[in-house]
């Protein structure tokens, strides 16, 4: 398998599809196309008629979503437990990343992922008060219900850590507010042993996207 993904810094999307496949235990290459930049365009189209990060190739199969890589590698590998063995828990964990990957736009458009910003508050943002409460909400909720078996919202580290887990970076790098449960959930994602990796090669790269840098 290859995954093509984007800039370690910026790219939320890549970053969860990454998690996924390394907590799936696939063997797996990583392809880095810097975004912004000519070489992406040149060669994305290549990869994706979407012309969108990341991609996940397996043989001659094709998957351009970061929610759908996670669905192909929890069926092809489905001893990793993506999703919770529960039912009722894993109804839950696809229904907040399916709220995340189709809403919170406040939140994805104003306070970007940039993994080496030194966190600050954003004082110039537009008002994204009602996506933050129902982060927190979601993350409360999940913990309340299903996380007694681990530091996860649904115990062991699931494909919800990994969808939400850029949403983590975000409230840490602006500063936005977290309560106790929160907070220590907030922890467990950023030291987990993925995580972790994925954030030492972001402090490697020297790449700025304009965009994605913010006061």
């Amino acid at each position: 398998m290859k995954l093509v993904i984007g800039n370690r810094t910026y790219s939320s999307w890549s970053l969860r599809a990454w998690l996924a496949a390394r907590a799936s235990g696939a063997d797996f290459e990583d392809m880095l196309l810097p975004l912004d930049t000519p070489e992406f365009y040149s060669r994305i189209k290549e990869i994706s008629r979407a012309a969108r990060v990341p991609v996940l190739i397996d043989g001659e199969t094709h998957i351009w979503d970061s929610l759908a890589i996670i669905e192909y590698l929890a069926e092809t590998f489905p001893a990793a437990g993506l999703w919770p063995r529960d039912k009722a828990a894993r109804a839950q964990a696809r229904s907040v990343v399916a709220e995340f990957h189709s809403g919170f736009f406040d939140l994805r458009g104003n306070y970007p992922m940039n993994l080496r910003r030194t966190p600050a508050v954003h004082p110039g943002a537009p008002d994204a008060a009602r996506d933050i409460a129902r982060v927190c909400e979601i993350w409360r909720d999940c913990r309340a219900r299903f996380g007694g078996g681990g530091d996860f919202l649904f115990g062991a580290f699931s494909a919800a850590d990994c969808f939400y887990a850029p949403v983590v970076s975000r409230f840490l790098t602006y500063r936005l507010p977290l309560g106790e449960v929160e907070a220590a959930y907030a922890h467990a994602v950023m030291e987990h042993p993925f995580m972790r990796e994925w954030r030492e090669a972001a402090a490697a790269e020297t790449l700025v996207v304009a965009a994605d840098e913010v006061d």
